[in-house]
Order: structure tokens, then C-alpha cells, then sequence
């Protein structure tokens, strides 16, 4: 028994040797390990693929007729996706297109009425030079008994009279003046307003077609044929595929060493570890995820438990490698940054808005082409020249 026991015990003891020894090295290499590689790396598994989810909105109220896409379909920007029912919009159109037309021709008329209380007013003023001269004659003659009081008095009195018509007419005249002085046919604000009620009407029946503002793929489509849809009712999204980044969402204690322009890599799970991509810090998110969330935390009522926080961090991904290798926004994956030395400070940012899904030009000759279809209706409803801006009216001048 005292053999069996002896044994037991020093197996048992090389065995914890073992483990020591075993423990031991283990440590000695993740120390190793951790002093080489680990300590330059921050890695993370809360990473998550991210893009721009371009939203497809209604901008005109209709009744959809037709869908022209589907999700997963790749659309190129400025393509038809959706029509609405253009009859409104047409019917609304023709109305405000006539309201243009009448209210241009009412003010032509408006103009035309000056011209002509103007040439009354000159004809006034002509009438009333000419007797006035012949009173004066007639108040020569008078006192050697040439021409009889009465004919001076009709003349005085036809004096009268004529001063008073010239006066009415200067009042008429003032009045049509005070509706139109200052401008033109073409520029009255009744015809701007008539104009740009066109214009609104214009864009409402063009917008009855909804074209993509951008080149992406359609996903969470929601419209179908025959829902009636209001301004800013969502009908899809785009989503450009070329242009995408990783969102890591870094712990607090792992951002002292973070900095623009770090180089990372990420494990996309889609793939898994055998595929590498490789992408550059380009931004930390100036507030943590807490800060944007729809209920912030309120720390200074109640209990208050210390709960470490996460940073967001901007990595953008090798635009050759997602065309080689796709991915999606929301992938999970595992970001590695290597935080080496970097100059620039983390509040530096090397994100940029070049891309093609940043600005559309879909709109830009609507306004263009509604203004001059405006300018064409003023022009057919104007029934002569239009060009009064430096028509002046002054008596005795034409």
C-alpha cells in the first residue's frame, strides 16, 4: 500500500508539472504573440456592412398604373420604375394652361387701355392748348370792341370745360397707370403669378413619372398597381452596390489608438476567414451609439449602472474588391484595425461625397422646359408688341 501510494503521489506530481510547464508556455506564447501582433491590432466582431439606402419617394399625388421594376433588379438612374394615372395632372395642367392665356390677354388689354387713355389725355391737353391761345386773342381784342363779350365768354367757359375733360382723362389715365407703371406685359405680377401657377402645374403632371435618381439595385419595394399615393409616400430603395463601408462599432477603451487612415481588415462571414478585404479608416463617429438612439438614456434619474459604450468607426472597403467579391449592407463581419502611429488627429475625416449616389440630375430640365413652354403661351396670347417699358405719357407729347 505504501508502494501504491508513492506512485499515485508522484504521477500526480508530474502530471501538475505538466500542467504547469504546459500553462506556462502557454503564456509565454500568447505573450508573445500579444507583444509581435495582437497589441497593434483592435479587433471586433460588432462590424456590420454599410451603404446608402436610397429612398424612392412619391412626389406627386396619383394612382399607380404601372410598376416598372422589381426587387434585386439593377436599374440605371434616370430609369422609369413607376407611372402614375396623368389624367388630374393633365386636366390641371390645361387649366392653369388657360389661366396663363387669359390672364396675359387681360393684361395686354390693360396695357393697350393706357396707350389709349394716354392718347385721350394728349388730345385733351391739345384741345385745351388751342382754345386757351384763343382766349388770350380774344382778351386782346376785347377792350377796342374787335370781338363781342359774349364770344370771350363762350371761349372762357369752352376753357373750362376742356381743362376739366383733360383732368378726367389724367385721373383715368393715373389709374390704369397705377395697375401697370413699372413694367410689362410679360412681367406683370398677375402674369408671374399665372406663369408660375403653370410651372407647379407643369412639374406635378411630370412627376407622375417616377424615375430613379440613382444607379443601384431595388430592394423593399412597396408600391403595387392601383395604390393612390400622396407626396413623400416610400415606393422603394436603391441601393448602389459600388460604393459601400464597414460600420465597427468600437468599445471606448479601444479608441485612444484609432486614427484616420489606418489600415484594416475585414472577414465578411458571407466568405468567412479565407477571404480578406482590405479597407482604410476614414472617420470616427463624433458621439456614440446611445447619443443617436430614439430613446437616449437620462443617467440622472434612477439607478445608474456604468455600462461601457461603443463609438462607431468609418472603414471604407477597396471599391475592386466588392466588385470581385459582392457583398450587402448588413453582412456581420470581423474588423481588424491596425493601429499603428498615424499623424492625423481623430477628429481628421477622409470620407468624401463623390460618388455618383451623392447628387442626381433627374429634375434639372423640368423647370427649364416648364418656363419655356410658359414663355410660348405668353407670347401666343400677346395680340401685339409687348414692349411698353419705357412708355412714358406726358400731354402735349406723342
Amino acid at each position: 500500500m505504501n508502494v501504491s501510494h508513492r506512485t499515485i503521489r508522484a504521477r500526480r506530481k508530474r502530471y501538475l508539472q505538466l500542467v504547469l510547464l504546459a500553462s506556462l508556455a502557454g503564456g509565454l506564447i500568447y505573450a508573445g504573440f500579444w507583444w509581435l501582433h495582437a497589441r497593434h491590432w483592435v479587433v471586433t466582431s460588432n462590424a456590420f456592412v454599410s451603404g446608402n439606402l436610397i429612398p424612392v419617394e412619391a412626389d406627386a399625388t396619383g394612382i399607380v398604373t404601372q410598376v416598372l421594376t422589381e426587387e434585386s433588379r439593377y436599374v440605371k438612374k434616370g430609369e422609369l420604375l413607376v407611372q402614375l394615372d396623368r389624367h388630374r395632372a393633365l386636366t390641371a395642367l390645361n387649366q392653369s394652361e388657360g389661366k396663363l392665356g387669359q390672364t396675359t390677354r387681360e393684361i395686354g388689354a390693360l396695357f393697350a387701355t393706357r396707350r389709349q387713355m394716354c392718347q385721350k389725355l394728349i388730345a385733351r391737353s391739345a384741345s385745351l392748348s388751342r382754345v386757351r391761345h384763343d382766349v388770350v386773342r380774344l382778351r386782346q381784342a376785347a377792350p377796342n370792341g374787335s370781338v363781342s363779350e359774349q364770344a370771350l365768354q363762350n371761349a372762357e367757359d369752352e376753357m373750362a370745360a376742356l381743362d376739366a375733360q383733360r383732368l378726367e382723362a389724367e385721373a383715368e389715365f393715373n389709374a390704369v397707370e397705377a395697375r401697370v407703371g413699372g413694367t410689362t406685359p410679360k412681367r406683370h405680377p398677375d402674369v408671374e403669378t399665372a406663369k408660375h401657377n403653370f410651372i407647379a402645374a407643369y412639374l406635378e403632371y411630370a412627376r407622375q413619372h417616377v424615375y430613379a435618381p440613382a444607379s443601384g439595385y431595388v430592394a423593399k419595394r412597396k408600391v403595387q398597381v392601383g395604390n393612390r399615393v400622396q407626396p413623400g409616400d416610400p415606393l422603394m430603395t436603391i441601393i448602389p452596390l459600388d460604393h459601400l463601408w464597414v460600420e465597427a462599432n468600437l468599445r471606448e477603451t479601444e479608441l485612444m489608438r484609432v486614427r484616420p487612415g489606418q489600415a484594416a481588415e475585414i472577414a465578411v462571414d458571407l466568405y468567412g476567414r479565407h477571404l480578406t478585404f482590405h479597407g482604410t479608416v476614414e472617420g470616427l463617429v463624433p458621439g456614440t451609439g446611445s447619443v443617436f438612439a430614439l430613446l437616449p438614456p437620462d443617467n440622472a434619474t434612477g439607478n445608474f449602472i456604468h455600462i461601457v459604450q461603443r463609438v462607431p468607426v468609418r472603414i471604407a472597403l477597396r471599391a475592386d474588391e466588392i466588385l470581385k467579391n459582392p457583398v450587402r449592407p448588413g453582412l456581420s463581419t470581423v474588423t481588424s484595425i491596425h493601429v499603428e502611429e498615424s499623424e492625423r488627429p481623430p477628429g481628421d475625416s477622409l470620407v468624401t461625397v463623390s460618388s455618383r449616389e451623392y447628387a442626381t440630375d433627374i429634375f434639372a430640365g423640368e423647370l427649364t422646359e416648364a418656363e419655356k413652354r410658359a414663355e410660348k403661351i405668353i407670347e401666343d396670347n400677346l395680340p401685339f408688341s409687348s414692349d411698353f417699358a419705357e412708355y412714358r405719357c406726358h400731354a402735349g407729347e406723342r
